[in-house]
């Protein structure tokens, strides 16, 4: 059995999908029972449930041999950090009691640092205490941006005809597909090939600057003059606010693009095959590109 959590998001919903493909018995964890039906129609268990609550998680766990876990994002949080930490807590104390001997994390590019990294630090806080498992084999997945975050400003490009973010135009990092996360952590799952605690980075197809995937995407929708600007960051914050995101995520976030533009929150690898996965911005893009249509 393996068990997957967020299994109605970006990297969760693909990874139960993989693993049931392959024949795996799948137990298949959300916030929405609702959500969680197709995949209980392609023949998961599933049971929904909060994160944070490590009752749940410990019966969610309870006979599984590996997990796909990660903190579930909650952009509506007054104190997402102390939200990040309950869940992470519940999923150690999950792991230990229910004896799983296999964990795969979802962390990020930067979650070697301990603090001034936003929600990051909130996954190396995590990364830590998965340290501490005895008999359990660790995988952290640092993965770069997700491309779906560019979901969030197809209205601000529908409605004022420019692409932004706190994130200077220029600055090039990581950005990869949800999918080719999911494709290498359901790898790691099925061939357990790790010992002890192992973090390994996932860099994308190539690293990117928003003013070149702002480019591609208005090539794509038929803007090829799409322009991606840099807001101050407290007009970002504002704009976080007035879009429905809490005060204290907003912070977090401008601190996040702060760790970004300082070339704090960065690779710890070089780029190389084992890396470096298939999704380019430009097939992805297809995607934004019906979005936005829909808009």
């Amino acid at each position: 059995m393996i068990t997957v959590m967020g299994a109605t998001g970006n990297t969760g919903k693909k990874v139960a999908e993989a693993l049931l493909k392959a024949g795996e018995k799948v137990r298949a964890l959300g916030r929405s029972a609702r959500k969680l039906a197709p995949l209980q129609e392609l023949g998961a268990e599933t049971l929904a449930g909060d994160a944070g609550d490590a009752a749940y998680l410990a019966r969610a766990f309870h006979g599984a041999d590996r997990v796909y876990t990660l903190l579930p994002p909650d952009a509506q949080s007054t104190d997402y950090r102390a939200e990040q930490d309950k869940a992470g807590e519940a999923i150690v104390r999950a792991v230990r009691e229910s004896g799983v001997r296999y964990v795969v994390f979802l962390s990020s590019i930067g979650a070697d640092l301990k603090e001034g990294t936003g929600p990051i630090a909130g996954l190396h806080a995590q990364e830590e205490r998965l340290k501490h498992l005895e008999d359990t084999h660790v995988l952290c997945l640092r993965a770069g941006f997700f491309f779906e975050n560019f979901y969030a400003t197809l209205p601000l490009v529908k409605h004022q005809g420019i692409n932004g973010g706190a994130i200077a135009p220029n600055v090039s990092f990581p950005m990869i597909a949800g999918r080719d996360i999911a494709e290498a952590a359901a790898k790691a799952l099925l061939s357990r090939d790790w010992n002890g605690l192992v973090v390994r980075e996932l860099h994308g197809e190539r690293d990117l600057s928003n003013a070149e995937a702002t480019r591609i995407l208005g090539a794509r929708i038929g803007k090829p003059d799409l322009q991606y600007v840099q807001f101050p960051y407290g007009d970002y914050a504002g704009a976080l606010v007035q879009m429905g995101v809490s005060q204290n995520v907003a912070g977090l976030y401008v601190e996040m693009a702060k760790a970004f533009n300082e070339g704090r929150a960065k690779p710890i690898e070089g780029r190389g095959p084992r890396n470096t996965t298939p999704t380019r911005f430009e097939d992805f893009a297809v995607d934004l590109g019906r979005a936005y249509q829909s808009l």
